[in-house]
């Protein structure tokens, strides 16, 4: 891959892995977790789904930096991150794609905690 190429790679992760800062901490375990999986999944695909796969990562962190802004502007109300995945555009997923899609949605939706997440105390002295 051009060097051109890896440094854009990277900036978009690092970028992804700040804008998670704003999410609740489970969203934001979670999310880091399911970001580190991906890029490290897609190091060796070829150049065609690498830009798509580019592509649809720059959506995410611009619809998230919206999002967060958006919420911490109106700070009283919900919170609320993602939006509607349209049925066209799971019809282009594999079913591969499909059931890491589910899995998702089930770790994202259980009603307990998947992850140890410390709560920041201060030191005893």
């Amino acid at each position: 891959m051009p060097a051109g190429h890896v440094l854009r790679v990277r900036a978009l992760y690092r970028r992804i892995l700040l804008l998670h800062r704003g999410l609740p901490p489970d969203l934001k375990a979670l999310g880091d977790q399911y970001v580190k999986d991906e890029f490290r999944r897609h190091k060796t695909v070829g150049s065609d789904e690498a830009q798509r796969f580019l592509q649809e990562w720059e959506v995410y962190a611009a619809v998230l930096w919206q999002q967060t802004n958006e919420n911490r502007q109106n700070s009283t109300e919900r919170v609320c991150f993602g939006v509607a995945l349209p049925e066209e555009k799971l019809n282009d997923f594999r079913d591969e794609q499909i059931g890491q899609l589910q899995e998702l949605m089930q770790e994202a939706t259980k009603p307990n905690r998947q992850f140890s997440i410390p709560e920041s105390r201060k030191p005893e002295f």
